[in-house]
């Protein structure tokens, strides 16, 4: 064999072996991890023990709303044992949370919020966020400039107060807005969908 023959099947080898680090961070719905796609073939592929682990997950948060997504990091030990650690729901839920939106904007600004919170939910939702470990030593303030800035990336406006009434004209007007846009998307998928088609008799 060749020199150049070795040094290429030496590196196929380097190439071959892929070197995973000793955790892995997701996003699972509590009380919801199953072994099927993604999170099996996901966590499967470093040899966990993906039914026992979805039964530990599961068990671990049974007392949270069913279906809330955690952010979750899986530390995995050398013997493959693992240790579960999950945050509080990411900011952006608890923001359509308060909000009341169930989406956010397709088209983040004045012309399109998909909702509006108040400086007081912003206040709640750091409360709870400053509980989670990414955000140790950060002060209150810093986290609920986060929330604000967060808020307005999934199109949702942050003002000083919400009246009740009003803020619920304007939900039902946002209901008429994102029936019209998903029209909007339908139709335009169903003409690439046809354009596709065209292209494809040619």
């Amino acid at each position: 064999m060749s020199k150049t023959a070795r040094r290429v099947k030496g590196f196929r080898k380097i190439i071959q072996k892929v070197i995973h680090p000793p955790y892995v961070r997701t996003w699972i719905p509590a009380g919801k991890a199953m072994p099927g796609p993604p999170l099996g073939p996901h966590i499967g592929q470093r040899n966990i023990n993906v039914a026992l682990f979805c039964k530990d997950f599961n068990e671990k948060t049974k007392d949270i709303k069913e279906g809330i997504p955690l952010p979750t990091t899986i530390r995995i030990k050398p013997d493959r044992t693992f240790e579960i650690k999950f945050m509080n729901p990411p900011i952006s839920y608890f923001v359509k949370q308060a909000a009341g939106c169930e989406k956010g904007s397709m088209s983040p600004g004045p012309k399109d919020w998909a909702g509006k919170i108040s400086l007081k939910h912003v206040y709640e939702i750091a409360k709870i966020k400053s509980q989670d470990e990414v955000f140790d030593c950060v002060p209150l303030k810093e986290v609920c400039q986060q929330i604000i800035d967060e808020a307005r990336t999934v199109g949702v406006e942050t003002v000083v107060k919400l009246e009740e009434e009003e803020y619920r004209e304007f939900l039902e007007k946002r209901k008429e807005i994102v029936e019209q846009q998903t029209l909007e998307l339908d139709e335009k998928r169903k003409a690439k969908i046809l354009r596709q088609a065209k292209a494809q008799t040619v």
